[in-house]
């Protein structure tokens, strides 16, 4: 299993939104989440940040986020929801949300 704690900003603007779209998430999505073997997945807010935080319990990453990409609702539902959110300046190349480096963890 991989632990997965990503970030990324929500300008004040947006955070009625983003939460009220998250409250009733399309079905669609939320299936795809699953089927892509992503389970114990929390977004958190504070002062403009989104945390989020996921368990990968699959046995290819790459795989299963390039179906996550490809599946049609998953677009819909990203041309939506990007649009609000703002991806930090020094974020790598290839991210939208940053990844983070995991320095602690205890079960």
């Amino acid at each position: 299993m991989m632990r997965i704690g990503q970030t990324i900003e929500l300008p004040a603007e947006s955070y009625a939104r983003y939460k009220a779209l998250h409250e009733a998430i399309w079905p669609g999505v939320a299936e795809t989440i699953r089927a892509c073997r992503i389970q114990n997945y929390s977004i958190y807010h504070r002062d403009g940040v989104l945390f989020s935080y996921f368990e990968y319990v699959g046995d290819d990453f790459e795989a299963d986020m390039a179906k996550m990409a490809a599946d049609p609702v998953t677009q819909q539902w990203w041309d939506v929801v990007k649009p609000i959110m703002k991806p930090f300046a020094n974020r790598k190349p290839d991210e939208f949300w940053s990844d983070m480096e995991e320095v602690f963890h205890q079960d």
